[in-house]
């Protein structure tokens, strides 16, 4: 079976004269390669994680049957009845990119959380074309230029079709990738492949913090320059920070583009929404398919919105339990529920948090069969109106997916060949 490969196989599939190859060609640009070395070394993981073909199917099922449970005017009225204000405009476009964050522990798959501005896509694009059949068991397993070029390809396409759903002709001249001091974020060089990107496309592109924006004459400027369309990857999910004052307004006037929005969020990614997507009763009481609320409920670790009533309960059950709050990111203020001392407990009683039942991790070994190092893993699936894009990994140690730990970060996903569908991933 394809799962022993991640406990067994120890053999190197990243070229990394490949890798500075891909960041610092057409891609990228020159020195990109040295910047992710400096700032970032353990980024890329050397070694790929096996999945099943099984479960690259069933991850597919569940980003669809999440889909339609968004659709449905019953779970929208349910969610965004307890949304941030900014939530509450729809600007017509849905949104680019989902993140679905899986563990996968033996046979046992659980959907984590869902975010809207998930980080990774073209870092791992890059990763992609840096690999190499290292032993016969990966035959048919690397994936090839031409399946990393079409999903690049489906970026813009999305982004496009972003364009097109906010009632615009052709397609965006300007467009300003945001984010609170973009050079000082961890992924800074993820926004350099987006603006390349856009620019092969026939777009500009900007790297901007928000502070440098404002409205004039119906517009959104950076600058002397106007904006067409913003991709948004700022943290700040209902935009309701003084310093996003321009871009909030913009957005509920409709006189900018914003994706992911404020809806985007209060739809997928409010954590709240996990207690809602797992109660197979509730959504079909809401008009959902009863065989995709099934396989929700089945896929989605038990969920609850920790309040002073449930507090006493939960701090009992606390050693069963992982705690996260409602619009967190990146595991940032997420804790463990047997690591808990009394006072973050108060804290997480005090704050908007959700309690989500404990799901293992996969287990991935490096290093050699002689001294093997085991490294817990996640699997992301960046996702698209229901379509899945593309799948990756992170490796990692620690209670949390961090980019910290030696023979850690971003993987390549392989399982077994199954026509195109399979190399996609």
């Amino acid at each position: 079976m394809i799962e022993h490969l991640n406990r067994d196989c120890f053999c190197i599939s990243l070229d990394r004269e490949a890798l500075a190859r891909a960041l610092e060609s057409e891609l990228g640009q020159p020195g990109l390669y040295a910047l992710v070395r400096a700032r970032n070394p353990h980024m890329f993981s050397a070694q790929p994680v096996f999945v099943a073909r099984r479960h690259a199917r069933r991850m597919r099922e569940i980003v669809q049957a999440v889909e339609s449970v968004a659709a449905l005017p019953g779970y929208q009225r349910a969610v965004l009845a307890a949304a941030p204000a900014a939530a509450q405009h729809d600007p017509g476009n849905p949104g680019v990119f989902l993140g679905f964050d899986f563990h996968l522990e033996a046979d046992t798959l659980h959907l984590i959380e869902i975010n809207t501005n998930p980080g990774g896509a073209l870092l791992s694009a890059a990763l992609a074309r840096a690999q190499r059949a290292c032993c016969d068991d990966m035959q048919g397993m690397v994936p090839t230029a031409a399946v990393v070029d079409a999903f690049e390809s489906d970026i813009v396409a999305m982004f496009l079709r972003e364009w097109k759903q906010a009632g615009h002709e052709g397609r965006p001249r300007r467009i300003a990738i945001v984010d609170t001091a973009p050079q000082d974020q961890y992924l800074y060089a993820e926004f350099l492949l987006f603006a390349r990107l856009f620019e092969r496309a026939g777009m500009h592109a900007v790297l901007a913090d928000p502070g440098a924006l404002h409205r004039d004459a119906g517009r959104l400027w950076h600058g002397t320059e106007p904006v067409d369309l913003v991709y948004n990857r700022l943290t700040d999910f209902a935009l309701d920070e003084a310093a996003h004052a321009a871009l909030r307004q913009a957005y509920e006037r409709n006189e900018v583009v914003l994706t992911p929005h404020p809806r985007a969020h209060a739809l997928y990614a409010d954590k709240r929404n996990l207690a809602l997507l797992g109660d197979a009763e509730r959504l079909r009481e809401l008009g959902a398919d009863p065989a995709a609320a099934a396989l929700l409920a089945a896929h989605i670790p038990q969920t609850e919105i920790v309040t002073p009533h449930n507090a006493e309960r939960l701090w009992s059950q606390r050693r069963g339990l992982f705690f996260k709050p409602w619009a967190g990111f990146g595991s940032r203020a997420a804790y463990r529920g047997a690591k808990l001392t009394k006072s973050v407990w108060d804290d997480i009683v005090a704050n908007p948090y959700v309690a989500q039942a404990l799901s293992p991790p996969g287990e991935r070994h490096i290093g050699d069969a002689a001294a093997p190092l085991s490294l817990k893993f996640d699997l992301r699936v960046y996702a698209d109106v229901g379509h899945v894009m593309w799948f990756s990994a992170r490796l990692y140690q620690g209670q949390t997916t961090n980019f910290r730990t030696p023979g850690g970060g971003f993987a390549p996903v392989y399982t077994e060949p199954e026509g195109e569908a399979a190399t996609r991933l």
